[in-house]
């Protein structure tokens, strides 16, 4: 099993559409080198061709800064203006279609990338990561999937996702993490009792379900793998986000790179120390198994002796009482 998810966080890349390339000028540019080279002497809007104004980004506003032309777009939403769209923003269910990404109509600032995926195995080791550039969709994920398993005997049984009901394939089953799964619709069946359940108690994945005793011996049922892996992992990283995000791309992803092997060695660190405490544990228990072992052996010998010696002397005692009859 793998578990899957994405943080929202990223560096800025280049404004020109469905391009990801690096800035030319990471404080104050917008464009790649090569799209600077194309549109960086043209207006900001989108469809406009001519040659923008000095200190300025548009033709269009004249001699309006850009904190001003941001203003004006960005107007607040209680002024209520016609012709500004609607920004009430609606929270989509996890099982639902991402919204449709909306396009800007003008090049003013870089955007960012979307998020940063990751991919670790349910003890927390970082397997892989790579960063969306707009959305976390079906079509990324599997595309992410392919590249870090590009055979089909590389594939993971169980992959560990909280789209999972979304996306479909025909060599692993994709799960819900129990975190995401409260979310998913209780009234579709499917979802919510075979495919997406991350721990099924009706036989469909067995390998998802253990049974454990706890302290008084009784018996439970318990998930067999950590499905908040990504969770846990993301939540460390997002106390680097203020940072990360003020990097270059070249520096962001040396630094997150960086990160995940740190995260990496230390999960793989408490591992060992498990590991080994439970080896001595074992050695410990099994010492003393040997040493009780011993001690029982000890004892039967000693009462061996003890019954040897009584029946000599019982033996001893009859021999007497004989002689003393004789005389």
């Amino acid at each position: 099993m793998v578990v899957m998810d994405g943080i929202i966080m990223g560096p800025r890349h280049c404004a020109y559409q469905d391009c990801d390339g690096n800035l030319e000028n990471e404080r104050t540019g917008v464009f790649c080198i090569i799209h600077q080279a194309m549109r960086g002497h043209l207006c900001h809007i989108k469809l406009c061709n001519n040659p923008r104004e000095n200190n300025s980004k548009t033709l269009r506003f004249g001699r309006q800064t850009l904190l001003g032309i941001r203003r004006i777009i960005h107007r607040s939403e209680e002024e209520r203006v016609d012709w500004l769209p609607c920004i009430n923003q609606q929270v989509i269910p996890h099982d639902d279609a991402p919204a449709p990404h909306e396009e800007q109509n003008h090049y003013f600032t870089a955007p960012r990338f979307y998020c940063v995926e990751t991919l670790c195995a349910p003890c927390g080791a970082v397997i892989a990561w790579t960063k969306f550039t707009k959305s976390e969709g079906p079509g990324n994920i599997m595309r992410f999937l392919d590249h870090v398993y590009p055979t089909l005997e590389s594939r993971p049984s169980y992959v560990c996702i909280d789209k999972a009901c979304r996306i479909w394939s025909l060599t692993t089953r994709f799960i819900v993490d129990s975190y995401h799964y409260i979310n998913h619709r209780t009234t579709d069946y499917t979802c919510r009792k075979w495919w997406c359940n991350p721990a099924p108690l009706n036989g469909s994945a067995p390998n998802l379900v253990v049974v454990e005793n706890d302290i008084h011996g009784r018996p439970h049922y318990k998930r067999a793998f950590n499905t908040q892996a990504c969770e846990q992992l993301n939540a460390w990283l997002g106390g680097f986000q203020s940072i990360l995000n003020r990097m270059t791309v070249v520096n962001f992803n040396w630094t997150i790179h960086a990160l995940l092997f740190i995260h990496t060695q230390k999960v793989i660190k408490k591992q060992l120390e498990r590991d080994n405490n439970t080896k001595d544990d074992k050695d410990m228990r099994d010492e003393e198994s040997e040493d009780s072992e011993e001690e029982e052996e000890e004892e039967e010998e000693e009462e061996e002796e003890a019954a040897d010696e009584f029946d000599r002397e019982e033996e001893e005692g009859i021999a007497d009482y004989g002689l003393d009859n004789d005389m």
